[in-house]
């Protein structure tokens, strides 16, 4: 990845409710939520909630797809996965200590994700 997008990614994720929306996406997995379940889980406003998925989509980080009269959308687990990577990239500086933690805090994350799968 390179720094624009990277910017961009990190400037979607910058504002609080948008972080919530993302988060909220990537916890529901591959089949994702129609708008109007985020809305509710999150208790905002729908057009407050239109804005937040237009960043996020602008940035790369959220897929919509319609199924009859609802809009879906799902967490772009790939931009997601490319945004850490990249800032992990120079980590450890030929110390891996230093990143351990985080190798290990994303192995239980996921592992917590396919038990609830």
């Amino acid at each position: 990845m390179e720094t624009k997008p990277a910017v961009a990614i990190l400037a979607a994720l910058a504002h609080e409710g948008r972080l919530a929306t993302f988060r909220l996406l990537v916890q529901a997995g591959s089949q994702g939520l129609a708008a109007g379940e985020v809305a509710r889980r999150l208790d905002v406003l729908p057009n407050t909630l239109s804005a937040s998925l237009s960043v996020l989509s602008h940035a790369g980080l959220i897929t919509s797809r319609r199924e009859g009269r609802s809009v879906i959308y799902s967490a772009n687990y790939d931009a997601m996965r490319e945004l850490l990577a990249f800032l992990m990239e120079d980590c450890c500086a030929g110390t891996p200590e230093i990143c351990a933690p985080l190798a290990a805090l994303a192995s239980q994350g996921c592992k917590a994700e396919a038990l609830r799968a």
